[in-house]
């Protein structure tokens, strides 16, 4: 599951998976920003158990409802896509407009250079520089 896609229904779904760890339908419906009847939450989580994306237990007469792939699994997947479709392929271009975001806090910053140094550390992986 190297190249996760998420429409946006689905995604929103899914955040509040990842958000709650699981939840019931009607959990999942209650936190959603967007007003959905029941039947079309139950629709979303359905098609995302039959992708793969969740699974579920019964609990009662409910279902309880579980992420089943990672958030940074699909955020990886997403990030590739953004790279390549807005900044043409460049990492480089997309940081820019990251570290350029006039509401990252100096903490923000400060704990995103700590990455980028741990990174520039690391044993080279084999990728570009």
């Amino acid at each position: 599951m190297s190249d996760l896609h998420f429409p946006p229904r689905e995604l929103a779904v899914m955040s509040v998976l990842w958000k709650l760890g699981s939840a019931t339908v009607a959990q999942v419906k209650d936190d959603l920003d967007e007003p959905l009847a029941y039947t079309s939450v139950l629709s979303a989580l359905q098609t995302l158990e039959e992708k793969g994306y969740v699974r579920h237990e019964a609990e009662g007469r409910a279902y309880r409802y579980f992420p089943a792939v990672e958030a940074d699994a699909a955020g990886g997947s997403a990030i590739a896509r953004i790279k390549d479709a807005i900044f043409h392929g460049s990492a480089e271009r997309m940081f820019a407009q990251l570290v350029n975001d006039k509401e990252l806090s100096r903490a923000e910053l400060e704990r995103m250079r700590a990455l980028l140094a741990a990174r520039l550390r690391a044993p080279d992986d084999g990728g570009t520089p």
